[in-house]
Order: structure tokens, then C-alpha cells, then sequence
């Protein structure tokens, strides 16, 4: 069974500057690699997965050098939510239901960010970030 926790952070204006670019990167991301996937369908009728797609990380990186300061687990979780959303979107076809497409995300659709394995450490009453900071946290 998972337990999630929730606790308040206090950033400082700098942290919230760099909460909300991570935010925003993780956001056009998912709308990237939701329209490759779309793409991909229509024309050459082949399906992306999840690997498939995390695989180009490192040349995006290249390409795009925003994304080299948002930790890499973090663009990795964008890529597993994406294909958890097409997993429960091929489940309801096949369940029969109504299906309902993942949406492409507009700047309130999207408002979170996860470090799965690793990137932050609890520190007594700060929690460290990779690549954000320490963050004041009240537990």
C-alpha cells in the first residue's frame, strides 16, 4: 500500500521562480511528447511507448537547453504519466467505455512535478531539491 504525505513548503520568490519553470518545462514537454505520439499514429500508424520516447531525453537535452536544468527523474515521471494516461485510455476502449484521449495540457491542467527515486533530501527543517534548492518545509 502507498502512503502519500503532504506538507507545506515556504520557497523564497527564487524557488518559486524555479518551481514554476520546472512546472512549465514538465508541462510542454507532456504536450511535445503527446503530439509525437499523435504523429506517430497518423502517419506511420506505429505506437510510441514509454521507452521509446525516454530514450530521446539526452538529444532533447542537446536541442533544448532548458530542459538540462530540470532533474532528469523529473522529465522521466512526465514521460511514465503520459503513458499511464494512453494505458487507461486503451483500457476504457477496450473495456468499451467512453474512452476520453488524454488532453494536451493548457497552463492550469498541469500544476505538479514528482522526484520518484531520488533529487531531494530532507535536511531537519529543509527539504533539498535538485536543481531548485533548499525549500523551507514545515512537517
Amino acid at each position: 500500500m502507498r502512503k502519500a504525505y503532504k506538507f507545506r513548503l515556504y520557497p523564497t520568490k527564487e524557488q518559486q521562480g524555479r518551481i514554476q519553470f520546472t512546472v512549465e518545462r514538465c508541462r510542454l514537454l507532456y504536450n511535445r511528447l503527446l503530439d509525437e505520439r499523435r504523429v506517430a499514429y497518423e502517419t506511420a500508424q506505429t505506437t510510441l511507448n514509454y521507452y521509446d520516447q525516454a530514450n530521446t531525453f539526452n538529444e532533447r537535452k542537446s536541442h533544448i537547453p532548458a530542459l538540462k536544468q530540470v532533474h532528469s527523474q523529473v522529465l522521466q515521471d512526465v514521460a511514465k504519466r503520459l503513458d499511464k494516461a494512453f494505458q487507461a485510455f486503451f483500457r476504457r476502449v477496450k473495456a468499451g467505455e467512453k474512452p476520453g484521449y488524454p488532453r494536451f495540457k493548457s497552463i492550469g491542467r498541469y500544476d505538479s512535478f514528482t522526484y520518484p527515486q531520488g533529487g531531494y533530501w530532507l535536511n531537519g527543517s529543509k527539504l533539498k531539491l535538485s536543481k531548485i534548492g533548499d525549500v523551507k518545509i514545515k512537517l
